[in-house]
């Protein structure tokens, strides 16, 4: 694109957020089970299911959080790590728009620093641009949705808005998983070994009845890794089920238990998640290590997630660049396949 000299773009990156210490444990778990993307309840109930919840799983959620060492105060390494990636992209694209004022704000979901606060922040910047851009490569409605509602609801500032709703086969993000999981694999030896691709779980009725492409988009990206990374052994499973509804399967623990059986070792890849935190730190590197050497199966490898990794970085630039050059939400890739009714992208398509 064509860089119109002087102008102040704010990109603002969106992520769940964690708490940063177990004193705020219990008060992320109630913002996180507070939000009608993840419970859809009327207010008054649905904030007292959150209260509950968070108040029974407060210890044990603190108990995991321990296990992550105490480098995070009991908390977690998202945030610290989220603002490496920041730091790097706002490096980035500085250097891709010499013409330009460029600052990359973080907004975190449930917990500091949530979005209303970096709404204030950017307002007080006064940008011309804002690039909307999701840390979640696969747009659902509880995590990119979630983030981008909250968002709509409490900025207020100038600017026109562009949004990245996804990039679930951006080439940057398939280069890196591919990388990693072929130095795992060679790592392994001649040993037979089965790649699994490890997603968060939602809910099944997001998908068959919101039209939520979470799914869809997790099986394109994961299709795209593994013809870069030349698989021939491999499958998708979703991990962190809560509660007793119907979720995304195969889950993890099923597919370590098949691998068990078919007798290979496993490389776990975790696909929707661009920064450690206590779903691949604990419950992959932990529990699901733990599962598997109970079943014999060897060995349990697990790729790091992208974090600050080059090619990643260039293409979040990428997404950020091209963004500015249209209006409305739209996908750096491919984004959907087929008529997916949550997808942000189809509903303006439909709405113009």
């Amino acid at each position: 694109m064509t860089s119109e000299s002087g102008r102040r773009i704010a990109v603002v990156v969106f992520n769940l957020g964690g708490p940063d210490r177990r004193a705020t444990v219990k008060p992320f778990l109630f913002n996180l089970f507070n939000d009608k993307a993840i419970i859809g309840l009327p207010a008054p109930l649905r904030t007292f299911l959150a209260w509950l919840i968070s108040s029974r799983r407060e210890k044990p959620a603190q108990a995991n959080y321990a296990l992550m060492g105490e480098k995070w105060n009991g908390g977690s390494p998202l945030l610290p790590q989220t603002l490496e990636q920041t730091a790097a992209l706002e490096t980035t694209l500085t250097e891709r728009l010499p013409g330009d004022t460029v600052r990359v704000f973080t907004a975190m979901r449930y917990w500091h620093p949530m979005t209303a606060e970096t709404a204030t922040r950017v307002a007080a910047w006064d940008p011309d641009e804002l690039v909307l851009l999701p840390l979640y490569p696969q747009f659902s409605t509880t995590t990119t949705g979630s983030s981008l509602k909250a968002w709509s609801d409490t900025y207020r500032g100038p600017g026109v808005a562009h949004t990245v709703c996804c990039y679930p086969q951006a080439p940057g993000w398939v280069e890196t998983q591919a990388a990693s999981v072929r130095t795992l694999l060679d790592q392994a030896g001649d040993r037979p070994m089965r790649v699994l691709f490890s997603a968060h779980g939602i809910p099944a009725r997001l998908v068959t009845k919101k039209g939520d492409p979470y799914q869809a988009q997790i099986e394109a990206g994961c299709a795209a890794i593994a013809a870069h990374a030349g698989l021939e052994d491999w499958a998708i499973c979703y991990q962190s089920r809560v509660g007793p509804m119907k979720w995304l399967g195969p889950s993890t623990p099923e597919a370590i238990c098949q691998a068990a059986v078919d007798g290979v070792g496993v490389v776990v890849t975790p696909v929707a998640f661009v920064s450690e935190h206590i779903e691949t730190l604990v419950e992959l590197d932990i529990e699901y290590a733990e599962l598997a050497e109970q079943l014999g199966v060897r060995p349990y490898l697990r790729v790091a997630t992208v974090g600050v990794a080059p090619a990643f970085i260039d293409s979040l630039a990428d997404a950020a660049v091209e963004a500015l050059d249209r209006t409305g939400p739209a996908s750096f890739g491919p984004g959907c396949r087929g008529d997916w009714t949550a997808c942000p992208c189809q509903t303006s398509r439909r709405a113009a």
